[in-house]
Formats: C-alpha cells, structure tokens, sequence
C-alpha cells in the first residue's frame, strides 16, 4: 500500500555555504544556504503557474516586475545597526544587519569598545603602579605612617562589598552560561532536526522519481525522453540532499565543540575568579602579605582577559539582536530585496523549474498511462487485451494536470489519487494463471497483476504530487521563512537574555575583582598600619609606666 505523505510542514533550509559562529545557532541556519544554485537560471518550461509558488508573487505581477528592474535593498534591522562605523571616521553605519559588509561588523565590534578601552587601561595603569610602587618599596627608604581607625574600617568594609560583588557576578555568570548553552543547544537541534527531514525528504522524492521509471501497466512504460530527464534530476536531488546532509553533519558537530569550549572557558572563568576573589579576600584578612601581592599579579591579568571576553560576549549579544531583528523583518517583507538574499538566493529559477516541472510532467504522464489501461483495456467492451473482464466500468483516475501541466480540476465521476487504489479494489476479479496469463474467473475489470501495476502508479503519482510544491517552497524559501519565524518567537527572546546575562556577569566579576585587588593592597596596607600602631602604643605605654620602689 502507498505511504500518505504530509511533508508540506516538516521541510527545512535546503543548501548552505555560509559558516558564522559570531551569531552561534541563530547564523546557523546561513550554513545551509545558497551552495549550489546555478549562476546562469534556465527559463522554466511549460506553463503551469510556477509563480504562484514564489513569494513575489504574493504581491502581483507587478512586484516581480519591480523587482527585477529596481536593484535597490531593503535595509534589514536599521534602527537596531544605526551605530558608530570606526571605519568611516566614527560617522553612522547606515547599511542595516549585513554579515558580508566589514562595516557592519567594525560597527557592532565598536559597542564593546569601552569594555576593551577599560581593559587595556587597566593593564597598562595598573601595570605602571605596580612598577613604580615595586622602585619605592626597593629604592626609598619606608616610613610606616600612623594608623587611620577611618582608613581601616572603610576600607575592611569595601574589600567585604567589592567580594561580595565578585561572587554575585560569579554566580550571575554560571547560571548565565549554563542557560545560554542550552538555549543555543536547543536552536542548534532545531536546525539540525529540521535539515535532516529535508535529506529525508529530498531522498524520497528522489526514490518516487525513479521509481516512476521503472513503472509498467500492462504494456505502456514512461517514454524514454522523459526517463532521460528523470535521471537527470534524480541525480541532482541526489547530490543536493547528500551535500545538505554532509553539511549538516559536519557543521552541527563543529558548532557543538564551540559550544562546549564557550561553556567550558565561562565555568573556568566564573570558578577561578571566585577562588580568586575568596583567596584574596582571606589572604588580607590573614595579613600573608606576599600571598597578597601573588594575588594582586595574578588578578592584574585575569581582569583585563575577562573584561576582554566580556566585550566579545557584549559584541556577540548585539550581533544575536542584530541577527533576530533582520530576520523578523525579513519574513514581513516577501518582496523585498535584502542582505539576506545574498545568503539564501531563494529564487532559482532553474533549479524550481526543473524540479516542479518533471514531479508535474511525471505525475501527469502516470495518470495517463493508467487512464489509457482504463479506457483501452479495463472498460470498453472490445478491449485491445481480452482477460474475461466483465462488470460495471472502473472509473477513470483524476490527472491533477492539463496537457500543458496547469491545474486541472477533477472531472465527475473520476477518483483522486489518495483514494484511486480503494475505490479500484471493488473492479478486481479473482484470476487464475493459464500459460502464464492470469484470467478473469469472477467478475471484475482487472486482474491481480494489473491492479497491483495500477497501484503502484497511483502511489508514485501522489508522493510527486505532493513532492513538488516542497521542493518549491524550499527553492523559494518559504519555509525558511516560517522556520526563521520560529526561532525568532521561540529561540531569540532566550538567546538575547542569556547573551545579556553572561556579559553583564562578566563585567561585573572584572569590576568587582578589579576593585578588590586594589583594596588588597590598601587593606593590608592599613592592617599592618594597625599592627604596628598598636605595637608602637604597647611600646609607649611600657616606657612610661614608672617603676615601682
């Protein structure tokens, strides 16, 4: 029996050239765009209404007509991308979301600059108070000054504040990346899943079409021109699905090793600069002042490396943004030309022509054949094939299609595809086989033999059917357009969160462990100040205690 086919939903992005992991999983779904389309589109064959499959036409004629003659774009995430370009002399960027434009990039890597100026500061201003302090303490003879209860307290109390900081950031900065990872694990599966149902999909198709080659009723075959084609798209398909799902593979496991690593390198960070935070923090409270200036090094590297990373987690949350808001309003705007179009080149001519032309000229030629089988053979009371066939005429197969492959409509009395094999199955006789013949012995239009032959053209016949407006919509990108809806409404509004999460986490970790590594010093600074002040005053006391008689 023939498998029922519903695969109109569960297609996915078909071809795929592009490999961004700036935008993670979001940019995921370019990697399977626009690899292998033709440079040179072939005008389509036959008139059967191809535009009514492509998103141009969802605006007339005329849209496609304006589009072809006006080469202007429509700026996609405009407001969003209205930053300062450091290439163009720090003026507006005004190209909108464009990943193959180095101005959109130099504009969006421009929003994490403060993060990047702080940690170059930090490095050199915090490197040249080390060096200078290190001559002193070497060169000048110290002086230990009078001890400040004020001084003391103060900064005890800020040391306590900026620790306490660090380890909220340190927190904030785990649940961050832990929510993160799996958001962007959860788009990752998404895509893959949605890629591996159009191999599926793709390889079916494929099957059908050759199978249709192989299909035989009575003595009438598929015409051998048309089996030439068929080979040809077969291979096609072929090629295309396994380059997708090659892609797929390969991709998916390179994205997942990012992901791992970005989750691996944020728990490092998060666990070692809370040890550090806590270490340094008891360290000062201890007074081990050489485990303190160890500290003081070791943090004056770590913070200027995790304000570094949280400028690139700040860019990345812009670019994710970004990336979202360039595909909501692609979606809304069909006819538009876009910097997206530059990824996914959904209208391609050649390659949606060919595919809906042969699923079409296929489907109609089998419709054929079994009407000529019915017309020629089952039905007329003079057959050109005698096998005791009697009993009330079979109806005739609905062919979806004209001679010239538009949309026909069914004509009374003949059945559709997904029902043809169980109404057809009351005209069969029961057969016995004489000399290899099989032979009506009850009544009934078809033997066994033939109705099986009939059948497995119906089921070749309606998986094409349905085959064609998928291939189609995939060329078109209409369900790129409805996947990209769906990860806008479901996986976006988590991916800008958690982006946000971990960047704010981590400027916090860096300005909390920055402003303790310099409290460690002046707390320690005031402790041995109080040590000393209280020793000195011990001192003073004991002198002037007069000796008794």
């Amino acid at each position: 029996m023939r498998r029922e086919i519903s695969k109109e939903k569960n297609m996915a992005i078909f071809r795929g050239n592009v490999y961004i992991l700036l935008p993670l999983t979001i940019s995921i779904f370019f990697i399977y765009c626009g690899a292998d389309s033709p440079k040179n589109p072939l005008p389509g064959r036959g008139g059967y209404g191809l535009d009514s499959f492509r998103r141009s036409v969802a605006e007339g004629p005329s849209a496609i007509s304006a589009n072809l003659s006006n080469n202007s774009s429509f700026v996609l995430a405009s407001e969003r991308t209205d930053r300062r370009d450091p290439l163009n002399d720090f003026k507006y960027y005004t190209g909108g979301w464009n990943i193959s434009n180095r101005h959109y990039w130099a504009s969006v890597g421009f929003t994490g600059a403060p993060l990047f100026v702080i940690a170059v500061a930090w490095f050199v201003i915090f490197g040249l108070v080390l060096l200078f302090t290190a001559c002193y303490y070497c060169c000048c003879r110290r002086t230990i000054n009078s001890y400040s209860r004020a001084a003391y307290a103060i900064s005890l109390t800020l040391l306590v504040l900026f620790t306490l900081a660090a380890i909220v950031g340190c927190v904030l900065l785990y649940n961050g990346q832990g929510k993160f990872h799996n958001s962007t694990s959860d788009t990752l599966d998404y895509v893959v899943g949605q890629a591996n149902l159009t191999v599926e999909n793709l390889r079916d198709f494929s099957a059908n079409l050759s199978a249709a080659k192989r299909i035989q009723v009575t003595n009438l075959l598929v015409p051998g021109d048309l089996q030439g084609r068929i080979d040809a798209i077969v291979t096609k398909v072929n090629t295309s699905a396994n380059d997708l799902n090659r892609r797929t593979s390969k991709n998916s496991k390179n994205i997942k090793d990012v992901l791992d690593t970005v989750r691996l390198v944020l728990i490092v960070v998060a666990a070692v600069m809370l040890l550090l935070a806590f270490l340094g923090f008891l360290f000062s409270i201890l007074g081990l002042q050489f485990l303190v200036y160890l500290l003081v090094l070791i943090g004056w590297f770590l913070v200027a490396g995790t304000f570094i990373m949280a400028g690139v987690f700040l860019l990345l949350h812009n670019s994710v943004g970004d990336t979202c808001v360039a595909m909501e309003e692609w979606v809304v705007h069909p006819s538009e030309h876009t910097a997206l179009d530059d990824i996914l080149p959904c209208v391609d001519v050649a390659t949606a022509n060919q595919s809906l032309y042969s699923s079409r000229e296929v489907t109609y030629k089998l419709a054929d054949i079994v009407n000529n089988v019915i017309n020629g053979v089952a039905n007329p009371s003079n057959p050109s094939l005698r096998y005791n066939q009697s009993g009330p005429s079979m109806p005739t197969l609905c062919n979806p299609f004209n001679q010239d492959l538009s949309i026909r409509s069914c004509a009374p009395g003949e059945v559709a595809f997904i029902n043809a094999s169980k109404v057809w199955s009351k005209y069969e006789c029961n057969a016995t086989t004489v000399n290899g013949f099989e032979i009506c012995t009850s009544v009934g239009r078809v033997t066994p033999a033939i109705y099986v032959q009939m059948d497995a053209a119906v089921s070749i016949g309606y998986a094409l059917y349905h085959y064609g407006p998928f291939l189609v919509q995939l060329e078109d990108c209409s369900f790129v357009r409805k996947t990209f809806s769906s990860i806008n409404q479901n996986n976006c509004p988590g991916l800008r969160k958690y982006t946000k999460w971990v960047y704010v986490g981590l400027t916090i970790v860096s300005a909390a462990v920055m402003l303790s590594t310099i409290f460690w010093v002046v707390y320690a600074r005031e402790r041995r100040h109080r040590v000393y002040g209280k020793r000195h005053d011990f001192q003073e006391r004991h002198v002037q205690m007069p000796d008794k008689p």
